[in-house]
């Protein structure tokens, strides 16, 4: 299920990534290459814990400009549909527990196209003050760089 897009709660960005769409869901699955795409260089990324099942935890940290790593993401995968959806919130933490500070769910679609994988990011809020505030904190190019980032990986 893919839901429709809410203007005043939601988010989406997409792209179409010059390669197989395993290559894609290889480079979001395995916690090596995730870490590789996910946060906009130069800050770097770390997985503590990818537990790719509805209910697992999904635990990265970020390093900005080489400093200490600090928390990034503390949520939880809701779906993971081999090869075409994953699913994931910070509402959640592993084991369905509520999350201290709720701001997101994500749904990653993959879809074959002509010339490889459509990706589309489609990122839902809870009100229309949380979805702004993504918004100006600069979703379009921060999440643009890193699907540029996953497709430069893959695309190789």
């Amino acid at each position: 299920m893919n839901p429709s897009l809410i203007h005043e709660l939601d988010l989406t960005i997409s792209r179409v990534i010059e390669a197989p769409r395993s290559a894609v869901w290889n480079a979001w699955t395995d916690p090596a290459s995730f870490e590789q795409w996910w946060v906009p260089a130069p800050a770097k990324c770390r997985v503590l814990e990818m537990d790719l099942r509805p209910g697992g935890a999904f635990t990265t940290q970020i390093s900005e400009d080489g400093g200490e790593f600090a928390p990034h993401i503390n949520g939880c995968f809701l779906a993971v549909d081999h090869l075409e959806r994953i699913v994931f919130t910070n509402s959640l933490v592993g084991g369905w527990r509520p999350a201290e500070n709720p701001f997101m769910s994500a749904i990653i679609t993959l879809a074959d196209h002509p010339q490889g994988t459509e990706y589309v990011a489609h990122v839902m809020h809870k009100n229309n003050a949380d979805r702004n505030m993504h918004e100006e904190m600069g979703f379009a190019d921060g999440w643009g760089t890193v699907i540029a980032q996953l497709a430069a990986m893959v695309e190789r």
